[in-house]
């Protein structure tokens, strides 16, 4: 009897295809730690084969230094062999080549995207000794039984190679760049400082930072000027609604006051009532972006962590699948069974219910496509378990936003009365009120549309100012970047992909470039930015990003082959990398007060010393091991206060301060524990109150 490999990114996606693919519930199997399933059918034995992600990945040629800089000739290795923290994978590689050997046919079932494509090649054709040649691919967009059997019977004869060429040259570009550039940094500031600190950069990571950092320069730099608007209060009837003035805004104080204080207690007649309805359409279905954007505004949930529950979603058949950039829902997607299966919901069933009984089912679509899926949607099925809340949440938001592009669009009325109380001076009554909720009923609680019916009015009618004052008001600089809106800038200026940009967010905060949920650029950030700008402007330069993103997405549609763009990347690179070598050392005098003054603020303590008022400080003792709270004075003698930290997890100091003695506050991070906050001082005091016996 043949036997079939398939091969699924991961272990859930490789337990769900083998359920597909059975009649009965399969065996799980191990190998040298590998778990895997055989299903026996009518046309031989079935043996679904899961990876861990990538299980090789891009690394220098030659076994030189990893200080080493630049780095040129490369080579795809095995993962274990390359980065720290993937030992476990030697065994499950040694597992996939076993069962290689023993395999007919291959199928590639990994997720139907470049990263997929990509780690479905490289398994095939390293691990399984070249059966990238003669292996199949598998597309799906969910990971539902219906959908998995059909994509099984419908098996590509040939791997997506447009795709794999793009993941290989997307891989081999990122490392050329991201190696090169961040070993010339950080050996430069080691060189001339003798202290360590990772100093990174890439092709994506660079022009993102840039962002972070000139609004940060637009912000400090901003002057606020004074302006002044005139609020009122209008009586009408004995109903009282606030009044716009027609001048919404005002540069002198003088004038705003003698405006205000003229009307003040006046009477005006209402001019004109205008009255229009408007239609509000539906929302378009979901694109990552717009769900990560979408999630953070109602949850405030990074970009990362919506990706991440969206994946377990994915893997659970719940959701379609997360990486897509398309609005749009084919009907081979089955609207009205996956309306039908909400119904089981309670939650969902009156929606359901309601859209199912309209003549059809037309989704409203935006204008982005992507060739490999469609935007997000839940499949029908619902939980076979209870979900992690955030899941919930998640999950909540998609089906919510399903039915609602199904649904008609919602009508308001908007009103305005024109009120004269002179020649110059006139005031506007705006109200509005819904005729027909439409979506809006279904996108619950997601959508807020303020609504407030003026009183009935009739030209001629009077209305009494009895309060009006002038309010002054300073111009506001621009906002900081918070992680959604750094990532729609990210996709907006067409750097980036939508499976990559919540990871350069991440980056940011791991590297100490930014702090804060509104991000706020470290003075590490502010150098690194300095000094790329001096010494290769192209790395943060968007456009040079963007035209790069441009090379590689051809590749992908097969107008392009990936090895002249990696040639063409390395040209580009080569005259950046001697311009950063030849003045290592004016950089790595750049980077050290920098890198000296963070250094300082991560253990610095902004409570002052209770005994001498120095500055207190994280210490770790060189006998003992163990760290401490220690003052800057102990350093000549002068000082000796002390005060006991917990020795495990990681600490943190936090800008907030004990309510009852006032010390600085910290918090301790254990793995599969809850954050432990806790006062210094206050637990000294406990143990003097109450010692151990």
């Amino acid at each position: 009897m043949p036997r079939t490999l398939v091969m699924c990114e991961k272990p859930d996606a490789a337990r769900r295809l083998a359920e597909a693919l059975a009649d009965e519930p399969p065996s799980p199997r191990k190998r040298h730690g590998l778990t895997y399933f055989e299903v026996v059918s009518r046309d031989g034995t079935i043996v679904v084969c899961p990876a861990l992600g990538h299980l090789y990945t891009v690394d220098a040629k030659a076994s030189r230094s990893r200080r080493d800089y630049p780095a040129w000739e490369f080579v795809w290795k095995p993962k274990y062999q390359v980065e720290r923290g993937y030992e476990h994978q030697e065994r499950w590689l040694r597992a996939i080549q076993e069962l290689a050997k023993e395999a007919d046919r291959f199928i590639d079932a990994c997720d139907y995207d470049i990263e997929g494509s990509l780690i479905g090649y490289t398994i095939l054709k390293y691990a399984c000794g070249g059966a990238e040649l003669k292996a199949g691919r598998m597309r799906f967009s969910t990971l539902t039984k219906s959908e998995l059997r059909e994509a099984y019977l419908n098996v590509s004869p040939q791997l997506d190679h447009n795709l794999v060429q793009a993941g290989m040259c997307r891989h081999e570009v990122d490392w050329l760049y991201g190696v090169n550039l961040s070993r010339a940094l950080t050996e430069s500031a080691r060189n001339y400082s003798k202290r360590y600190a990772t100093i990174s950069t890439g092709r994506v990571q660079g022009p993102t930072l840039r962002f972070v950092v000139e609004r940060e320069v637009e912000i400090s730099t901003h002057v606020p000027l004074p302006y002044w608007t005139i609020e009122a209060k209008a009586d009408i009837d004995g109903t009282v609604i606030d009044a716009e003035y027609y001048r919404k805004r005002l540069d002198r104080r003088v004038e705003a006051a003698e405006i205000a204080a003229e009307l003040k207690n006046r009477i005006g007649r209402v001019e004109s009532v205008e009255e229009r309805r408007i239609r509000i359409r539906p929302p378009v279905p979901f694109d990552l972006t717009e769900i990560q954007s979408e999630a953070y505004r109602h949850f405030h949930t990074s970009p990362s962590q919506t990706l991440e529950a969206l994946e377990r979603l994915y893997l659970q058949a719940l959701t379609s699948y997360p990486r897509t950039a398309s609005q749009k829902l084919p009907s081979s997607i089955g609207y009205k069974t996956i309306l039908e299966g909400l119904k089981g919901n309670p939650d969902y069933r009156d929606h359901s219910a309601e859209l199912l009984s309209q003549p059809t089912l037309r989704p409203v679509e935006g204008n982005k496509t992507d060739p490999a899926h469609p935007a997000i949607y839940p499949t029908g099925q619902l939980p076979r378990r209870g979900l992690e809340s955030r899941e919930a949440r998640i999950f909540d938001l998609v089906v919510r936003r399903f039915m609602a592009t199904f649904a008609p669009a919602a009508e308001r009325t908007s009103q305005r009365a024109t009120v004269r109380v002179s020649d110059e001076h006139i005031f506007y009554l705006q109200g509005s009120r819904f005729v027909h909720r439409g979506w809006t009923r279904h996108y619950q609680p997601y959508v807020r549309i303020a609504e407030m019916a003026l009183p009935q009015l009739q030209e001629g009618q009077e209305v009494h100012f009895k309060r009006v004052s002038a309010v002054q008001h300073f111009t506001s600089p621009p906002p900081r970047y918070n992680p959604s809106s750094l990532l729609r800038m990210m996709e907006n200026s067409g750097i980036g992909t939508k499976a990559t940009r919540s990871a350069i967010v991440d980056i940011l905060y791991r590297r100490g470039y930014v702090v804060n949920e509104a991000m706020k650029p470290t003075l590490l950030a502010i150098k690194v930015m300095e000094v790329l700008k001096k010494y290769c402007p192209k790395i943060t330069d968007v456009s040079f990003t963007r035209d790069l993103e441009s090379r590689m997405d051809r590749v992908e549609l097969g107008e392009a082959e990936h090895d002249s763009v990696v040639r063409e990347a390395v040209e580009q690179l080569r005259p950046i990398m001697e311009q950063l070598k030849a003045n290592k050392e004016r950089m790595g005098r750049d980077f050290s007060d920098a890198i000296k003054e963070m250094a300082l603020q991560k253990i610095a303590i902004k409570t002052p010393c209770p005994s001498c008022g120095r500055t207190l400080r994280v210490v770790k003792s060189a006998k003992t091991k163990k760290r401490f709270i220690g003052c800057s004075g102990a350093s000549t003698g002068m000082c000796k206060f002390t005060l006991p930290l917990p020795q495990l997890g990681k600490l943190e100091p936090l800008d907030k301060f004990c309510g009852k003695c006032g010390f600085q506050l910290f918090v301790t991070r254990s793995p599969g524990r809850r954050p432990l906050i806790s006062c210094p001082k206050c637990y000294v005091e406990g143990l003097k109150e109450n010692p151990p016996s």
